[in-house]
């Protein structure tokens, strides 16, 4: 069964076509205009932009911080990012202290396959180092698991310098990526044991105990260990100015990086902590929100392309049953928001409608450079001849209003409410198939792992 769609503008990071799009199986068979097949359906998307499916290359989609579980799972989150045209996520696997790479990836399999509606694969979390993990991530790319995500924070997560640089090595030999949660973990346990000594136990308290520099201070360590491995790496959820300026300085010095943000980072800051009845807890994440002046550089290095990628880290908890479990301790709040349903909305009408960004810098931030980052272009990122037909017809002139009562997330607030939004997506081909239409899931649990190749070096 073919599919043309006629009339609509594709779109890819570098420009931007009026053509018609075949759609034959799971590929796109070919793009022009004057297709004459009889035995096709003609789809009529004139008016609207063709955007390659959205990635999103940072969820905890299903996780469980030690204390609870995040109120969405596989099967919910993932119906949330596909009908907003998020077609393919990479999840965040981390395996238990002592366990091995292999049973870790056997875990996130059973909680994908069958569940999962858009097309998924993984970071593999390294909290640990020894020899043994060196041949596991060898066998982690023969899976077609080519990233890696590490801590700087949080005790029960982190691993010393010495690991993080052994585990670089080990991943360069493989030409894997590693992304790093840049703060300084010690210094965050010492400031918050002092809040909490003084009896400051408030949502305030989170981003004074996590402030900018300690963000900064751990980009900088990062990057020194990686330009001594030579090893280009990826700062994940990168949140101030002054981190932006430490990444920018080493790019300048010419070591090889990538920067991802996130919407939080750019649409919200740090005066929601103070919101009254514990409200302030929504919005416990980490990194924090930061301030305005935070907010405006982030925007500067979006629009300037100092920043690669936009993902959500989606990491939900429900604010009346779970993130009240730090009522009267900041730091026992479960961290996260929900996010993998509202980023392209959100960016689209931030950024694109402002002027701050293009339609091609919109395409390349969602979808083409985190495609390019993580081995998975040019199946994904792009539509041309070969690639997967992930599609996402979008209407421009859509409008909506971000509410959590008619949100698919399942999750008992947005972080987002009420911000009205201008632009969506009209329908969402994932591998071919009309998967969604105006937000509704048609036809789910179509989602696959996505084998990514590491290409040979010329």
């Amino acid at each position: 069964m073919k599919t043309i769609l006629t009339g609509g503008t594709v779109v890819s990071s570098h420009g931007r076509r009026q053509l018609d799009v075949v759609v034959e199986g799971e590929k796109i068979k070919a793009l022009g205009h004057g297709f004459d097949d009889k035995d096709a359906q003609v789809v009529d998307v004139t008016g609207c932009y063709l955007f390659p499916g959205f990635i999103d290359g940072h969820t905890h989609l299903e996780l469980n911080n030690g204390a609870t579980d995040t109120s969405d799972n596989f099967t919910t989150g993932s119906i949330a990012a596909v009908c907003k045209g998020t077609t393919t996520v990479i999840d965040m696997a981390t395996p238990e202290r002592g366990h091995t790479l292999k049973e870790c990836l056997a875990v996130w399999d059973k909680m994908t396959e069958g569940k999962s509606s858009c097309d998924y694969n993984y970071h593999m979390s390294l909290i640990e180092f020894n020899e043994s993990l060196a041949e596991e991530i060898r066998e982690m790319a023969r899976r077609g698991v080519t990233s890696f995500k590490m801590y700087m924070a949080y005790d029960n997560l982190r691993t010393s310098d010495r690991d993080i640089y052994r585990a670089m090595l080990a991943i360069k030999e493989v030409g894997g990526m590693l992304g790093i949660h840049c703060e300084n973990g010690d210094i965050i346990n010492e400031l918050q044991a002092e809040f909490l000594k003084e009896g400051k136990t408030a949502p305030r308290y989170h981003p004074l105990s996590r402030p900018n520099i300690l963000e900064a201070e751990a980009v900088n360590r990062y990057l020194t260990i990686a330009r001594q491995a030579g090893l280009a790496v990826n700062i994940v959820h990168l949140s101030t100015k002054e981190s932006l300026e430490v990444a920018k300085r080493a790019r300048e010095a010419g070591q090889e990086l990538f920067i991802e943000t996130c919407p939080q980072y750019l649409l919200l800051d740090d005066h929601l902590y103070d919101l009254a009845n514990f409200e302030g807890a929504k919005y416990v994440c980490a990194p924090p929100l930061r301030s305005l002046e935070d907010q405006q550089a982030l925007w500067q290095g979006v629009s300037d392309g100092d920043v690669d990628t936009i993902a959500t880290d989606h990491c939900d908890f429900n604010f009346q049953t779970q993130k009240v479990m730090g009522k009267d301790d900041f730091t026992k709040i479960p961290g996260g928001l929900p996010g993998v349903e509202t980023r392209p909305e959100l960016i689209y009408t931030a950024g694109v409608t402002t002027g701050k960004i293009t339609l091609e810098r919109f395409v390349g931030l969602l979808s083409e450079n985190i495609a390019k980052q993580f081995h998975l272009y040019p199946q994904k990122g792009v539509l041309q001849v070969g690639s997967d037909a992930d599609i996402v017809v979008w209407d421009p002139e859509a409008r909506g209003v971000i509410q959590a009562e008619t949100q698919l997330q399942n999750c008992d607030y947005s972080a987002f409410e009420g911000f009205e939004t201008k632009g969506a997506a009209k329908a969402v081909y994932l591998r071919g198939k009309l998967v969604s239409e105006n937000g509704e899931l048609l036809k789910g649990q179509q989602g696959k792992f996505i084998f990514r190749r590491i290409p040979e070096k010329k």
